[in-house]
């Protein structure tokens, strides 16, 4: 979770000229008020962390000063910080100041209520979604791709009919933070608003997306949001040591682009897009990361677009490693949903068993649609 994967991409972003396509605004923000975090924290545990933050003082029963989640000086505007910018990104595209946001230091989806978890704090996702809530969305759909499941967006919002969460993790049977599994649909309130999709270890870039078609474009269109807050931790990656996936910088840019697609198609355009987790530091995060601005700006990347020497340069002046020459490798081919289920697939299996769970819940048919 070092600063280094938000400067380096950064970086390349500016590198590639992204933020030079018109209508482009880079804003900063101050760390959110108590008042804004208690929207999503309890007040307990936000005076925790100022504690922890100000003064050392751990306290494991709420995360703090865990191997997670270590305490030390300035966590608490650090992480304000970062919720900060995804609430007022929020704000800023349900008032149509934008039409989409990005902040790629956000993501941090498994903050609970009242307890930090997972390397996150403070939950600027669920904060971003209470944000349009509270200015007057009716229906709001939250979509994570990170390989971990968004436990602490779905638990925010479990009881809640108005806002849709879908989640594309590896299997809590075999990752953190053990959760999200494909008969988890939503609170008594709101059954069917909760989908997740639960997939075996070393499902590869054309599987994942196979999965991803399979699910996500049909629950949105049912649920029809309004506006559409999106998670791009990009661990599912291969060369990530906290994930046993295998999804590569394409299969992702594919993915990115269809988010970008639904909220044109569904939600007039707003878009709100979140980082997430990422820990392979110079080779992916950076260009995964790249390619959502790239969306957002709408500027998307070509895979065959060189990688900027000067870049280059520099992750090898400071990291001693070499980085890829070219953006990607090309468009992943896949095979979609309608071209028949195969029983013996595990990730077939995984998805027909999150179609069977939610697709009745939210009127559509578990095998035909």
């Amino acid at each position: 979770m070092s600063p280094t994967r938000l400067d380096l991409t950064m970086r390349l972003v500016r590198a590639l000229g992204l933020l030079d396509a018109p209508g482009v605004s880079v804003v900063g923000t101050a760390p959110a008020s108590d008042e804004v975090l208690g929207l999503v924290h309890d007040p307990a545990y936000v005076a925790a962390v100022h504690a922890a933050s100000e003064h050392g003082v751990e306290n494991p029963a709420l995360g703090l000063g865990t191997e997670d989640d270590p305490v030390f000086a300035g966590m608490h505007e650090a992480a304000a910080r970062i919720l900060s910018g995804s609430y007022e990104a929020a704000g800023a595209v349900w008032a149509g100041r934008a039409l989409h946001a990005v902040n790629i230091a956000g993501g941090m989806h498994h903050a609970q209520r009242g307890a930090a978890s997972g390397f996150c704090i403070y939950n600027d996702a669920a904060a971003a979604v209470r944000r349009l809530l509270d200015d007057g969305a009716e229906r709001v759909a939250y979509v994570d791709l990170d390989a971990h499941h968004g436990d602490g967006v779905e638990q925010a919002f479990w009881d809640d009919p108005r806002v849709l969460t879908v989640s594309v993790h590896q299997s809590g049977a075999t990752l953190f933070p053990g959760t999200g599994h494909a008969t988890d649909t939503g609170g008594p309130g709101a059954a069917g608003t909760a989908v997740n999709v639960a997939l075996p270890r070393r499902t590869d870039g054309a599987r994942w997306l196979r999965a991803v078609d399979a699910v996500v474009p049909p629950v949105l269109r049912a649920f029809r949001p309004q506006v559409v807050v999106s998670q791009h931790g990009c661990d599912a990656h291969g060369h990530d040591p906290l994930s046993d996936l295998d999804v590569d910088v394409d299969a992702q840019r594919t993915a990115v682009r269809w988010v970008h697609g639904l909220a044109h198609e569904l939600a007039d355009g707003r878009w709100v897009a979140l980082g997430g987790g990422g820990y392979s530091v110079t080779s992916v995060v950076p260009y995964a990361w790249s390619n959502v601005v790239a969306e957002v700006v709408h500027a998307p990347v070509a895979p065959s677009t060189p990688v900027p020497a000067a870049w280059r340069d520099h992750i090898s002046a400071v990291a001693h490693r070499e980085t890829p020459e070219l953006m990607g490798d090309g468009d992943v081919e896949f095979s979609a949903w309608d071209k028949g289920y195969d029983p013996e697939d595990e990730v077939d299996r995984a998805v027909v068993a999150t179609r069977k769970a939610v697709f009745p819940l939210l009127g559509l048919d578990a095998h035909f649609d």
